[in-house]
């Protein structure tokens, strides 16, 4: 009989409860999103977004996080996508202040436009970022998930799919998540390793904010965000 893959996961949690019981405050850490005071303009865009300046200070990078660890794109990723994830992998902890500005503890989306950019997308009056480290101007869409989400639906640059469509999700798509299920988006990373087949298909990101280079969605949403849904824009 094949399981679903709801039903894998509740016995992936149900083995791992032990090991995460005191990590509470994991859960208690909530969206990853900018907060209003810093972007605005989150669940509803019409037209261009005037410029933002920045006010955080730039995000020291964690004291062990030593060299990037170098990591082998997949082959069969496309030169654009692995372009892009080898920005990923060597930037996740190691953030790029001399190309590109910081939103302090909520930069997952900088960081996945960043990559983008890497890909061969081009800022255009919706998407974009000018300045460095903690002196940059910004659009929503470049630094907030819901916009960003609402800007590439929009823009057509990407497909969106429900996480039931893993086996179309390719390396160097998008992530994002709903943590609470409010309709808003939450979390943003870049899809860097998909494994297996049919219902036993995993997808691993690397984002900022919670900085990861080799995250499981699923853990994402079963341990760490127990109950949130994931998202994929996947990017022709």
């Amino acid at each position: 009989m094949v399981l679903t893959r709801r039903f894998r996961i509740g016995v992936v949690v149900l083995v791992v409860a032990g090991l995460v019981a005191g990590t509470a405050a994991l859960a208690a850490m909530g969206s990853d999103e900018p907060s209003a005071s810093s972007v605005t303009g989150d669940s509803v865009k019409s037209g261009p977004t005037p410029p933002a300046a920045a006010t955080s200070t730039p995000r020291a990078a964690p004291a062990d996080a030593g060299d990037p660890v170098a990591v082998d794109v997949p082959a069969e990723a496309s030169a654009e996508a692995q372009a892009q994830v080898a920005y990923t992998l060597a930037h996740w902890t190691d953030y790029n202040t001399e190309d590109y500005g910081i939103v302090s503890d909520n930069d997952c989306v900088n960081f996945t436009s960043q990559s983008l950019i890497e890909r061969g997308w081009e800022m255009d009056d919706e998407w974009y970022a000018e300045g460095t480290g903690s002196s940059f101007t910004h659009s929503s869409p470049w630094v907030s998930s819901t916009a960003f989400r609402d800007y590439v639906a929009e823009s057509g640059r990407a497909t969106q799919l429900t996480d039931d469509q893993r086996d179309q999700v390719k390396i160097g798509d998008v992530a994002q998540f709903d943590w609470d299920n409010s309709g808003d988006r939450d979390h943003t990373g870049v899809v860097t390793r998909v494994e297996g087949s049919g219902d036993n298909i995993e997808i691993s990101y690397a984002g900022h904010t919670d900085d990861t280079d080799f995250r499981s969605v699923d853990y994402a949403i079963t341990v760490k965000h127990p109950g949130a849904t994931a998202y994929y824009w996947s990017i022709p």
